[in-house]
């Protein structure tokens, strides 16, 4: 059975008139018979029963009508979906993200990507930075937003957005009430710091700054988890670190763990947003993304001042 031959049939069905039908289609009569009659060979029954007054569907005609619609109609849908993807307003974006990209970045992009793409649906992961790269390296995931420059020419990527870092201790520590704490007290007290590869951008910032001021850090545990760093610091007296985002959202949480950010100076360590995508020209729909973002950026987040996209490759 013919696609071709589906669509003769509903032609003929619905004008009921063969030379209408032909014309229809930009077919002959004669082509549009043969159709008629392929059909019904194929099925082993009759469809349309014609005089030299009258084109009727037979009962089986009528009952295959209904059927013979829903699969036109299906190819129809079939098709405009196709078309619809490969001009990117359908399908799916996958997005990895950290903490503060979810604060700062997301909110604004995913309204402009629906308003401007509501069929488009967006995936999204919460990760850390050395996960989300691997996963964007693995094809896991179309875009990433994550800490540091990429140090690959896999990737391309743009600036969004720097940071400061703050210390996290809990509330009975004895930074919890300053307004801010020198860079170089930490070689007083013990620290949670993270494994590189969870997050070398971070990593590197954190000892720089240690180095920067002369001191070596306690490191007295490594923990990959921004929560179980959370409430280590809450019932112990160590200091962990985190970005100003996640630490004035801690610091603002309603019962439980309530961790107490602590902004830290001389020097205050830096760390900046890209987003992340794999080198080459981005698909229609990861440049879309890349377009929703620059048109709601520049972005700003606590205690550092908005900067524009910058666009590099590595």
């Amino acid at each position: 059975m013919e696609f071709r031959h589906l669509v003769s049939f509903l032609a003929i069905a619905e004008e009921l008139h063969f030379g209408r039908a032909a014309a229809r289609l930009h077919l002959t009569q004669p082509s549009l018979s043969q159709q008629l009659q392929r059909l019904e060979r194929t099925l082993g029954v009759e469809l349309v029963a014609r005089t030299s007054h009258e084109v009727r569907l037979t009962s089986a005609g009528r009952a295959f009508e209904v059927e013979a619609r829903a699969i036109v109609t299906q190819m129809d849908k079939a098709a405009l979906s196709a078309r619809e993807a490969a001009a990117g307003r359908t399908g799916t974006v996958r997005v990895g993200y950290n903490f503060p990209a979810g604060q700062h970045i997301l909110p604004a992009t995913l309204a402009r990507m629906h308003a401007e793409l509501p069929d488009v649906t967006v995936r999204l992961e919460e990760k850390r930075t050395g996960p989300q790269l691997q996963a964007l390296a693995d094809g896991d995931l179309d875009i990433a937003l994550v800490y540091g420059r990429p140090v690959t020419s896999d990737f391309q990527y743009r600036r969004l957005l720097r940071l400061p870092m703050v210390a996290v201790v809990g509330p009975g520590h004895k930074w919890a009430g300053r307004p801010g704490v020198p860079f170089a007290e930490l070689a007083q007290h013990p620290c949670i710091l993270f494994g590189r590869e969870q997050c070398p951008a971070m990593y590197d910032a954190i000892l720089s700054a240690a180095e920067r001021t002369g001191i070596r850090l306690n490191v007295a545990h490594v923990v990959d988890d921004p929560g179980a760093t959370g409430i280590l610091v809450s019932v112990k007296p160590l200091v962990g670190f985190a970005s100003a985002s996640r630490g004035v959202l801690a610091g603002a949480a309603a019962g439980g763990v309530r961790p107490v950010p602590v902004p830290l100076y001389n020097p205050v360590p830096m760390i900046d947003l890209y987003v992340v995508w794999r080198d080459g020209e981005p698909n229609r729909l990861q440049a879309a993304f890349l377009d929703c973002i620059d048109a709601v950026g520049p972005f700003e987040g606590p205690g550092a001042e908005p900067r524009a996209a910058e666009v590099k490759s590595a």
